[in-house]
């Protein structure tokens, strides 16, 4: 793969900055009393440049999101024949177990803001449809089977807890601490799933 020409550098630094400085700012003042003039100061640009990048300030806290979506779309549509839905989840959670340097402090920023919290939940949503679409398709689901629906809603509910525990311990799993609770649930689920393709 070619290297990024110097006009996506450039851009890829001020979309960077945009995430840097408005994640400091949202830990140090709040979400809600951080405007986006303060951004576009702090990171010295416009605001009409921040709106290039992010089409409102709840999108810079969830920046990654649209990149998850994508590559799990593609995932999913691109899976070798033979492969499950779990399979392909699996691969793509070992690849994004490295260390997120913004992961604890969007953590905390979410959580101490009830409307990013509801908004999460709202953008997960189509990342279980995806999951929905492609577990339908591994059991050979019809038009309203609840089943495919009830799998996604677990994995969905698995990987929250892994990356955003609300209970002891307060700090993030570790990469390998992550990797075997998702393994677990995996191993879970693959069981029911077996029980409901045979049921």
């Amino acid at each position: 793969m070619p290297s990024p020409g110097l006009r996506e550098r450039k851009k890829q630094k001020t979309r960077d900055t945009i995430i840097r400085v408005a994640l400091d700012l949202f830990a140090e003042k709040g979400y809600e009393h951080t405007t986006i003039a303060e951004i576009a100061e702090a990171a010295e640009i416009s605001p009409r440049t921040i709106f290039a990048y992010f089409p409102s300030k709840e999108d810079i806290v969830f920046y990654d999101l649209p990149v998850v979506h994508e590559v799990l779309a593609q995932a999913l549509r691109d899976r070798p024949e033979g492969a499950t839905t779990l399979d392909v989840l699996r691969e793509i959670i070992v690849c994004s177990l490295a260390p997120d340097p913004t992961h604890q402090q969007r953590r905390c920023i979410i959580s101490s803001d009830e409307t990013l919290q509801r908004s999460k939940r709202a953008r997960f949503a189509p990342l279980e449809e995806l999951m929905v679409g492609a577990i339908a398709q591994d059991l050979g689901a019809g038009p309203g089977d609840i089943r495919p629906q009830v799998v996604a809603a677990a994995l969905v509910a698995a990987f929250t807890a892994v990356s955003d525990p609300t209970t002891e311990p307060p700090e993030p799993y570790t990469e390998a601490q992550a990797l075997a609770v998702i393994d677990d649930v995996l191993r879970f689920l693959r069981g029911g799933l077996e029980a409901l393709r045979n049921g």
